[in-house]
Order: C-alpha cells, then sequence, then structure tokens
C-alpha cells in the first residue's frame, strides 16, 4: 500500500503540482481509503517527507553510480556528477516538477529539498564528502566537509535558478570546489 500511495502521491504532484494534490485525491488514485493514508503517513506533510525521501535515494543512487568508481579524473568525474544533478530536471518527471514549481515559487515539497537539511543535503554532502576524501585524503577533514558543502549547496542553487547551461556550469563549479581543496592546507 506504501508504495501506490507513494507512486500516486509522486504522479499527481508530476501531473498539477504538490500545491494541488490532496490526500483525498491521493488515497483515490492508489485505490485505497483516506484513514489509511492518514495511518500510514500521518498527515500531507508526512506524506510529502516521504515522498521527497523515497526520490531522493532514487536520485543518489544514480549519482552514486557516477562517482563510485567515477572517472579517473577528479575534475572530470565530479563535472560528470554536477552535471547529473543539473541535467535531472529534465530528465525526471518529480524533479522536473518540485524544480518547474520552484522557478515559478509556488511549490511546497521544495523546502524538503533546499531548507531542511535531510534528506538532500545532508545525502548529498556525506556522499561528496567520502568521495572527495578518498581522492583528496591529505586535505583535512574540515576542507574536504566545506568543499562538499559549497558544491551541493550552489549545485542546488543553479539547479533552480540556472544562469547558462548545465555542461559549463557543471565544469565551473568543479573547477572552483577542486581549487578550494588544493588552495587549503
Amino acid at each position: 500500500m506504501r508504495v501506490r500511495v507513494l507512486d500516486a502521491a509522486r504522479d499527481l504532484t508530476c501531473d498539477a503540482g504538490w500545491d494541488q494534490v490532496s490526500l483525498s485525491a491521493v488515497a483515490t488514485r492508489a485505490g485505497v481509503s483516506r484513514p489509511s493514508v492518514y495511518k500510514e503517513f500521518g498527515s500531507r506533510a508526512g506524506l510529502g517527507r516521504a515522498l521527497v525521501i523515497r526520490e531522493t535515494q532514487e536520485f543518489f543512487a544514480g549519482l552514486g553510480d557516477i562517482l563510485h568508481p567515477g572517472l579517473p579524473d577528479t575534475h572530470a568525474s565530479l563535472e560528470a556528477a554536477i552535471f547529473y544533478v543539473l541535467t535531472q530536471a529534465d530528465e525526471r518527471p518529480f524533479v522536473r516538477a518540485v524544480v518547474a514549481a520552484a522557478r515559478e515559487g509556488s511549490d511546497s515539497l521544495l523546502p524538503y529539498l533546499t531548507a531542511r537539511a535531510d534528506p538532500v543535503f545532508d545525502t548529498g554532502q556525506a556522499l561528496l564528502r567520502d568521495w572527495l576524501g578518498e581522492r583528496h585524503p591529505a586535505r583535512g577533514e574540515q576542507t574536504v566537509e566545506d568543499a562538499a558543502d559549497i558544491a551541493v549547496r550552489m549545485t542546488i542553487s543553479h539547479l533552480i535558478l540556472p544562469d547558462r547551461a548545465p555542461r559549463p556550469t557543471a565544469r565551473r563549479l568543479a573547477a572552483a570546489v577542486l581549487k578550494l581543496l588544493e588552495d587549503s592546507p
């Protein structure tokens, strides 16, 4: 039942945006009762959080595949990972729906992706921190953590408010993050 409800919530979000999704509509689309949805998720916010967590896990699995084992060249590998994130706004219907709504200033799922630390920031930073730490073991833990934080925040910023095509943006962000690692003790 949980999977059907989350699938229904994702489909409705992709069709009309999260602001238009009600628990009644989700229950109907999933073929379950509204009280069942409440029992499983507690509230609309609980459903939204569960949806974002599930979609984030799938998204980061793809990102992890790019980074591990990754390309031999650290810059090329990081650029490929950032490019992956930036292009997902067009390739994944759920990400596209949330980002499009955010660009229009009207989606209540956006806080789960940007303002609340988990699941996006924590997961992204941990994945990138571990990867950068493997690639730059001589750098201090704080430097690696700062580089991961900057990479994640800047990538999400460019995802929401792009200023140029994804490829040059990915190249610039990768260069900036690696420059930070090179210049830090």
